[in-house]
Parts: C-alpha cells; sequence; structure tokens
C-alpha cells in the first residue's frame, strides 16, 4: 500500500495539500459531531454500514504504532475497506488517536474511552451535506485512487 506522508519528496505543494486536507478532516469532524453525523467504533461502524449503506459519506479507519501488529484489527479494516470500496464510500487511514479523540471529545460521557479505529460520518437526517471540507476530503480520495492510493493516509499533527 502506497501511503501519501508529510516525508514524501513532493515539495512544498504537497506539503501545503497535506495541511490543507488535514485541516478539513478536523473541519467535517467538527461540523459532524453536534449534528450527530458520526459513528464511532469497529462494531458500531459494522452495524451502521450494513443498515444504510448509502449514507455513510466518509470513512476513517485510525491506528497507532501498536495497532499495526493487531491482526484482528488488520482483518476488520480490510474488510471495511472491502465494503466501503464496493459502495463507494471515501476512505482514509489516519494516524495519531490521541489527535482524533482531542477533536471528539464529547462523544462519550464519564470519560470512558472510545474505540476511535473506525469512524464513519454519515449524512444528517433532513438532507444531503453540502461542506467546503467534506468536498476537499472527496477531491483528495478522488485524486489519491487516480495515483493508486485507494486509503491514502493521513497524519494528524499534534496540538
Amino acid at each position: 500500500m502506497c501511503n501519501m506522508t508529510f516525508e514524501e519528496p513532493c515539495g512544498d505543494n504537497a506539503t501545503e495539500k497535506m495541511d490543507s486536507v488535514e485541516k478539513a478532516l478536523e473541519e467535517v469532524l467538527t461540523a459532524a459531531l453536534p449534528q450527530g453525523c458520526i459513528t464511532v467504533g469497529v462494531y458500531e461502524a459494522a452495524k451502521s454500514l450494513n443498515v444504510d449503506p448509502d449514507n455513510v459519506v466518509l470513512c476513517l479507519l485510525a491506528t497507532d504504532e501498536e495497532d499495526v501488529k493487531d491482526v484482528a484489527l488488520q482483518i476488520h479494516f480490510t474488510l471495511i475497506q472491502a465494503f466501503c470500496c464496493e459502495n463507494d464510500i471515501n476512505i482514509l487511514r489516519v494516524n495519531n488517536m490521541r489527535r482524533l479523540a482531542e477533536i471528539l471529545e464529547g462523544m462519550k460521557p464519564g470519560g470512558e474511552s472510545m474505540d476511535l479505529h473506525c469512524i464513519l460520518v454519515t449524512n444528517p437526517q433532513s438532507s444531503t451535506w453540502k461542506d467546503p471540507a467534506l468536498s476537499k476530503l472527496n477531491r483528495f480520495c478522488r485524486d489519491s485512487r487516480g495515483l493508486d492510493q485507494w486509503v491514502p493516509v493521513i497524519n494528524l499533527p499534534e496540538r
């Protein structure tokens, strides 16, 4: 699998593009959260994908370094990726689960930890979601597929 990361020697333009994509991802998540358009967790995401895949606009598969060796998690990711590809759902791999937790801090009351390995962003119940940040992410996913990077990787920077 080819990964598009900050370290690629593609010049300042590639770095600016990745900064822009990372910012767009954060904007999408912060906009979707208060609308109730986020599903968190591998099991919950699988249920949601099974019930209404047409409502899913983005799938995030998140890992940290220690998760790479988790065979069961990688099998779940493979199945989710295959389902998303079959249903034309854009997928992003995201590194830095701690930053994701910061962005989604309001998800579970009482400080209970969340399974952030899979996050789905869905359309609001009332209408189709038209968001410039989501459009930017969709364009990035489409462009990445054109470069045979079917599941591009985004490294969220620390704050």
